[in-house]
């Protein structure tokens, strides 16, 4: 009997299910054997099967929502919006594939055309996350397939069973079994993918601790494309006279939507000094009516718990080692299980703050006593993910935009307000210049450049002997 994986409630700790390990060999052989086939069908009949795709998840959505809601223990409401957002993915994809990876004739003077197309890679590994477990792995493997690639997908150890609703989802709208292959495992099943030599490119999405390892270990592999999206230690910085109680709403919104288990959480609240304590005020007011929760609970939980009790006791180490002076503290709701209340830190007097992604509800405030300190706090991180900025002013939008490093600079909007229809990704630790999302096709094929004339007609007017 082979071995399983089990993955449980988070909000429970009740078993869903028990699934087989698989063996990174076997998969990447079927994806390998199947490539050749599905890099020759058509680019209309993959778009075909895609769309079928995108209906089979619609037909499932309420399965398939109820699933990852008790996996990830994200409230229901927002599973079924991650259902939306695979469904979305298709159509985004295919506009995006014709747009930035489709073909290009130019004529040329003199006679012939110049012509731009694109290949697949071959065989691409798709490592996802737990916080998104449909949602970020779809995000590549849809541009993937379309470009013509075949994929090894290997969900999340903590988050199985729907990486495995996923890759059925595929089977069952008639995308070939060899051409989307699931390997479900931990750590040593990950590694086995990420170094398997038949591998044509790697698309990750995880913490930058994984990241960084990906990026050293493919630093010798240059015929290998990898594309890494990270984690980020998001700003947001609230400035001029905003109206408090929106400003508080979108600071909620930012920092703790999905437990603040997302790479786009605002995770620092740097605020005008003049600002503070009223905002404090309307921030608390609002934080202390956020509905804690499981899942499926009525009335609907804001947030639910973070991924596992390792999770939790993480946090809470890393936030009493902080040193911070605590306006709302960082509880478990109920011993033993991963449910925690939404923190906020005041750590404008830490003298040396860690540049951490704290992965969980956790929102550090500080004081700035101008705009350029502010913008010197908000870009105080080796990471380059996402920032916003709370002003009604355009100017100081304008400047902030200016000043920021980041790859996704919103305004008035939450720091995880991030379209599919845009790239998405950052600098530093947030990822290797790869972004994601609309831009994914610029890395799931690669062009192919060609002058091309019908007769072959030459001569060399100069440097030969009579």
């Amino acid at each position: 009997m082979s071995e399983c994986l089990p993955t449980y409630e988070p909000a429970t700790g009740a078993l869903i299910a028990e699934l087989p390990i698989g063996n990174a060999d076997r998969e990447v052989a079927a994806a390998r054997a199947a490539w050749a086939g599905w890099a020759t069908t058509p680019l209309a009949g993959r778009i075909d099967m895609l769309r079928r795709f995108a209906e089979v998840v619609r037909d499932r959505a309420e399965a398939f929502a109820d699933l990852i809601a008790r996996e990830t223990g994200k409230p229901l409401w927002e599973a079924k919006t991650e259902v939306d957002t695979v469904i979305a993915k298709v159509a985004i994809s295919i506009t995006a594939q014709a747009e930035r990876a489709g073909e290009r004739f130019t004529d040329q003077p003199g006679g012939g055309r110049m012509a731009l197309r694109h290949r697949p890679h071959g065989v691409l590994a798709v490592l996802g996350p737990y916080n998104f477990p449909a949602h970020l792995p779809n995000g590549h493997i849809v541009p993937a397939l379309l470009a013509g690639n075949a994929v090894v997908f290997k969900p999340s150890e903590k988050t199985p069973a729907t990486g495995a609703f996923l890759v059925e989802c595929y089977h069952a709208a008639g995308v070939p079994q060899g051409v989307v292959r699931l390997l479900v495992g931990g750590p040593d099943q990950g590694r086995a993918l990420a170094g398997h030599d038949e591998i044509d490119g790697l698309l990750f999405t995880g913490s930058a601790r994984t990241g960084l390892a990906l990026n050293r270990q493919f630093a010798e592999r240059p015929e290998k494309i990898l594309a890494l999206e990270m984690g980020g230690n998001n700003p947001i910085v609230v400035w001029d006279d905003p109206d408090l109680d929106a400003a508080a709403a979108l600071i909620v919104q930012s920092a703790y939507t999905t437990a603040g288990q997302r790479c786009t959480a605002g995770r620092r609240l740097i605020v005008e000094d003049r600002l503070f304590d009223p905002l404090m005020a309307a921030l608390t007011r609002l934080t202390d009516r956020l509905i804690v929760g499981a899942p499926h609970d009525a009335p609907a939980p804001f947030m639910g718990p973070v991924i596992d009790n390792a999770a939790a006791d993480h946090l809470l180490k890393a936030v009493g080692d902080l040193g911070a002076k605590v306006i709302r503290p960082l509880e478990r709701v109920t011993p033993g299980l991963p449910l925690l209340t939404p923190a906020i830190l005041d750590v404008s007097s830490v003298a040396d703050r860690p540049d951490d992604e704290l992965f969980g509800p956790v929102l550090q405030v500080s004081r700035a006593h101008d705009f350029a300190d502010a913008i010197g706090q908000a870009n105080a991180t080796r990471y380059g993910l996402s920032a916003s900025l709370i002003s009604p002013s355009r100017d100081r939008y304008e400047q902030f935009w200016t000043g920021i490093r980041a790859g996704i600079v919103n305004w008035n909007r939450p720091t995880n307000g991030a379209a599919s229809s845009a790239p998405f990704g950052g600098i530093g630790w947030s990822g290797n210049h790869r972004p994601s999302a609309y831009y994914a096709a610029d890395y799931c094929a690669y062009p192919v450049a060609s002058a091309e004339t019908e007769q072959a007609a030459a001569t060399i007017p100069i440097g030969l002997r009579r």
